[in-house]
């Protein structure tokens, strides 16, 4: 037994180093690829960022089924999906297999980047046994594959906390600001079309350093205004409406017509996402409105000489290339 230690004690022993392993540099790509109803939108990002939109085919089937392919490699890369889940239920099905798709296909990263968040306006339990369609299409989202959500301007800020994934929430002041600005109106007026944006209302009145005036609206049923006060004084005064989005435009019209009855001078209004379903056009056109400002988060249906579309696409490009390169987007989100 002596013997045995004495022999183990003679061996030779290498040293261990404490320094830690060197790791090869690898370098993540940034590819950008698109949804079938985004691309007018897609492609200014992708030449804001300064790439190419990737290759995509999709695949039809008679019966409506469809199938989207990646027709490049992406393993490996940082992809980001660009694409709005606005009705009908198409778009978000095709943002759902893309991410599928991605991460089957073995991308490092894969950012969902969703302009306008679609059935966000069922955020909530308003009543008895309806669902929370907003908290099903996050999960949704996450199980398909997304590591990461860039959206903006989401119908209620709370929608954040219904991902396990970071959410980086954009707000469309960023490019609306300027151009109020620009309008160099005097006795401006900031004004919400109900009382639930009046926060977004409070926002642009501080970045601007005007009044606020707010209506008080009631509702019959989905997208029907049975009653409408307004609370404050426009006399005189340059009113802009703010608002995240604008479907039927029939609280936004009737927000305008009214407050042109109390005196104001003129009213414009800034609508995130440009819904406008329905009879919408129609509304603003023959509304007291002078114009409708809108991004192009969603394209537009047809035209009309009272909608202006001011363009999100360089605030993606800017925040898409900070998350790439791990950089601080904190100033995106001042609104």
């Amino acid at each position: 037994m002596f013997k045995f230690a004495a022999r183990f004690q003679k061996l030779p022993c290498k040293t261990v180093s404490n320094k830690p392993l060197a790791m090869p540099n690898v370098v993540i790509k940034a590819k950008i690829f698109t949804c079938t109803q985004s691309r007018a939108l897609s492609e200014k990002i992708a030449t804001a960022y300064g790439v190419d939109v990737g290759n995509v085919i999709t695949s039809h089937y008679s019966d409506g089924e469809f199938q989207p392919s990646f027709e490049e490699s992406v393993r490996g890369s940082r992809v980001f999906i660009i694409g709005s889940t606005q009705p009908s239920s198409d778009n978000l099905m095709e943002m759902l297999l893309m991410l599928d798709a991605a991460k089957r296909a073995s991308a490092r990263h894969i950012t969902a980047v969703i302009p306008y968040y679609g059935w966000a306006r069922q955020d909530r339990k308003d009543k008895p046994r309806v669902p929370i369609a907003a908290k099903l299409i996050a999960k949704m989202l996450e199980t398909a594959g997304a590591t990461r959500i860039i959206t903006m301007d989401l119908h209620a800020d709370q929608i954040q906390g219904f991902f396990e994934k970071p959410v980086d929430h954009l707000y469309a002041s960023t490019v609306f600001l300027p151009y109020v600005q620009s309008l160099e109106l005097d006795n401006l007026t900031i004004a919400s079309p109900d009382m639930g944006g009046s926060k977004r209302a409070y926002a642009y009145a501080k970045a601007l350093n005007s009044d606020v005036v707010i209506c008080y609206k009631q509702r019959a049923k989905a997208n029907v205004v049975t009653h409408m006060e307004l609370i404050g004084d426009v006399t005189g005064k340059n009113v802009v409406l703010v608002d995240d989005m604008v479907d039927t435009a029939g609280t936004l019209t009737k927000a305008a017509d009214l407050m042109m009855e109390r005196g104001a001078k003129s009213v414009r209004a800034i609508c995130t996402h440009p819904l406008l379903s329905g009879d919408a056009y129609t509304r603003v056109e023959n509304s007291k409105l002078e114009e409708l400002i809108v991004t192009d988060s969603i394209p537009l249906r047809q035209e009309s000489p009272k909608v202006k579309v001011v363009s999100c696409a360089n605030l993606f490009a800017d925040v898409m290339k900070r998350v790439h390169s791990n950089e601080s987007i904190s100033s995106k989100f001042v609104m």
